[in-house]
């Protein structure tokens, strides 16, 4: 299955869309868990979950001439479309991946590549002013990393990963970052340490999912 949808409606009778965007090419990892774990919280506060599992549903990743030659003409291809018409429709969206030699997987990075394309995710107007075409829709990161999230504090890392995918990517296009999560070690925890950090999930998205 390549696209999961749960549909329910708010105490308003209007449903609120959570589009979860998943990174991890192994089905038994974390990153799938943390998926799971959203979806559950997700149709818990009332919500539609729609998840686009990246691996799974075999998107390409890689930015293309002819995906240039396209976007010249005024044209979007199909596979592009189909993702913006996700993130157009939804209210919160999730991004979920883990950190790969100091940055998100090629499959995560091709997706913003291709998808947060001008025209859709940002404009550039007059003499170069930045137009942001994503305001209003609200994000959060979930990442997992090797190292201890103290060594990654002090390198400077994390700020690094703050700046470059909070500010240089979604904010950049006038989205809200509302979280981003950091675990660290996950190369070295226990199955009660990765439980844990699953469970934690519901103490952080009570701030961002709407009450049933």
């Amino acid at each position: 299955m390549t696209t999961m949808h749960t549909s329910f409606k708010d105490k308003d009778g209007v449903r609120s869309k959570h589009l979860i965007i998943l990174a991890h090419p192994d089905p038994a990892s974390l990153s799938v868990a943390y998926k799971d774990e959203v979806v559950k919280l997700t149709q818990k506060a009332g919500s539609e979950a729609i998840v686009r599992d990246l691996y799974n549903i075999g998107f390409h990743p890689v930015l293309s001439g002819e995906d240039f030659a396209a976007f010249k003409e005024g044209k979007v291809p199909a596979d592009i479309k189909l993702e913006q018409d996700y993130i157009r429709c939804a209210d919160l969206i999730t991004f979920i991946y883990p950190i790969w030699w100091a940055g998100m997987p090629a499959m995560m990075k091709g997706y913003i590549d291709r998808v947060f394309s001008r025209g859709f995710a940002y404009d550039i107007v007059g003499l170069g002013e930045i137009k942001k075409l994503l305001t209003g829709k609200r994000v959060v990161v979930l990442n997992n990393f090797g190292m201890t999230y103290d060594e990654y504090e002090q390198s400077g890392m994390l700020d690094a990963l703050k700046r470059t995918s909070d500010i240089g990517i979604f904010e950049f296009c006038g989205m809200e970052v509302e979280a981003h999560h950091f675990f660290g070690r996950m190369d070295k925890a226990s199955r009660e340490e990765c439980c844990g950090h699953v469970r934690m999930l519901g103490f952080l998205y009570e701030k961002f999912l709407p009450a049933r």
